[in-house]
């Protein structure tokens, strides 16, 4: 287990570094372009994930999110303690992942976003992010499991511009991302309104998933 958890800390971490590095970087070179900047964040978290999910899936399961987690516990897939670990470890990644990020760029270690993202329209829109994640998680997983990595690749690079809130749709990157005051912020007074969306459509879903994709065998490890 200490593998898998180390494999969910280090994926985490590395996601969010993608993702803030590549905003920060989009942005600056972006001149101002907004649809760019966005474009180049969208392309470099879809590769990460890709390679993420591929090497470090056969380990841990390369959940990376707290809402994926939480939906194979609600399977019987993952033991409720081992699953609370894997959370702790997506967290505590994701914010090593930022502050690293940020010492690579020359900026200030400790941040807080001042980036405002609240309002119904962007509580939907992390509503059905995260529903399609995991229908494209759990579909890929019960149909075509070697195509789990391009598929959750593909569907986040094109969810960075299909939803009015980017996408976030993983609570540990949403707690993350408020550590950090660049193009891939969010304040963190509007975290937890993201968070119980992401987690309240995981527990909301699950029972859907299961009648739609039903599940073969189930595992505790």
């Amino acid at each position: 287990m200490i593998r898998k958890y180390a494999a969910e800390a280090l994926g985490t971490g590395l996601l969010l570094v993608s993702v803030v590095g590549s905003g920060i970087m989009g942005d600056s070179l972006a001149g101002g372009n907004i649809a760019i900047a966005l474009l180049a964040n969208a392309i470099a978290t879809g590769c990460a994930l890709y390679f993420l999910i591929t090497v470090l899936g056969p380990i841990s399961g390369a959940h990376f999110n707290p809402a994926v987690t939480l939906a194979f516990a609600l399977r019987g897939e993952i033991a409720p303690k081992n699953a609370a670990i894997y959370v702790a470890c997506q967290i505590a990644g994701g914010i090593i992942g930022v502050w690293l990020t940020h010492v690579q760029f020359g900026l200030d270690i400790l941040q807080a976003s001042t980036t405002a993202r609240t309002g119904i329209a962007q509580w939907v829109s992390e509503g059905l992010a995260t529903f399609g994640l995991l229908f494209v998680i759990l579909g890929g997983v019960r149909h075509r499991s070697e195509a789990v990595p391009t598929l959750v690749a593909l569907y986040i690079t094109g969810a960075y511009w299909f939803t009015a809130s980017t996408s976030f749709a993983n609570p540990a990157v949403t707690i993350s991302r408020g550590f950090t005051d660049t193009f891939a912020g969010i304040d963190p007074a509007h975290i937890a309104a993201f968070v119980i969306v992401q987690l309240l459509i995981a527990v909301v879903s699950t029972p859907v998933f299961r009648w739609l994709f039903p599940n073969d065998t189930k595992s505790l490890d």
